[in-house]
């Protein structure tokens, strides 16, 4: 059994050392790799990375900002372990809690295992707000009962990973993509750092394409595999203005009216 961690970074150059440190400590005695993406960093997060030469070190290289959801996704398609873990490099999530949801994740027989931040160590107006409306937005729409959609850290069976299809802001609905492949999930409670290094590079500035994000995941959870239930209306209820339409105008020459008066 491999376990196939995957971290996205931009701009961490100061969390490389001890996320490594950290991962290695937590990992003892079990197989892993690291699987360390680069998002375009404009720092020295990759010198820091390569100075490191460790053998279960993977870095990808994008050598621009594409955003955390491609990141994230070409992480897990380089991943090789039997389960896969997501999580962020700005050491804010703890690498100790991965044992212990591996182990829930095989004890109750479960496809996912997402991490809940009940202590977080965010700033309330920019960070901790406009997640708890988001999470009941998504809660409320998709009637998927995740707490914490916007924890990173999560560990998925490698089938259920490596078939998410994430691109654009899509890391957020994880669970509403695994859901829709049918995987059972579970959420665990995790510990949650304040960041010491850097700054967050996501803020309120992402809440329009989340929200965008969102009415395409309220498609895709109820329209999906019957589309019809949703265009077919629109079009009988188009068909209908129609019709009255036509039929008003066939009514009015009939009548003698000159139906294009007034549009010339």
């Amino acid at each position: 059994m491999k376990i196939s961690i995957v971290v996205t970074l931009l701009n961490e150059e100061d969390n490389i050392f001890p996320l490594v440190n950290n991962v290695q400590k937590a990992m003892n005695g079990i197989d892993y790799e690291l699987i360390l993406v680069d998002d375009g960093s404009t720092d020295s997060t990759v010198s820091r990375i390569k100075s490191l030469e460790n053998s279960r070190i993977k870095l990808l290289i994008f050598y621009k900002n594409y955003g955390q959801t491609s990141a994230m996704s070409a992480g897990i398609e380089a991943a090789s372990g039997d389960y896969i873990v997501t999580m962020d490099g700005d050491l804010q999530n703890d690498p100790s809690d991965i044992p212990l949801m591996l182990e829930k994740l095989l004890r109750e027989e479960w496809d996912v295992v997402a991490g809940r931040r009940l202590n977080r160590k965010d700033g309330m107006f920019l960070r901790k707000i406009p997640s708890k409306i988001a999470n009941s937005l998504i809660r409320k729409l998709t009637d998927i009962r995740i707490n914490d959609y916007g924890c990173t850290l999560k560990i998925f069976k490698k089938e259920i990973a490596k078939d998410l299809g994430l691109y654009g802001e899509l890391h957020r609905f994880i669970p509403v993509l695994a859901h829709l492949q049918g995987a059972r999930i579970a959420e665990m409670n995790v510990k949650h750092h304040p960041r010491v290094h850097g700054s967050s590079k996501y803020g309120l500035g992402r809440t329009f394409k989340v929200m965008s994000d969102l009415m395409l995941m309220v498609f895709m959870k109820k329209y999906l595999q019957k589309p019809i239930h949703l265009f077919g209306p629109i079009g009988f209820l188009s068909f209908a203005v129609g019709s009255i339409i036509n039929l008003y105008l066939l009514i009015a020459k009939m009548a003698g009216q000159d139906i294009w008066e007034g549009h010339y």
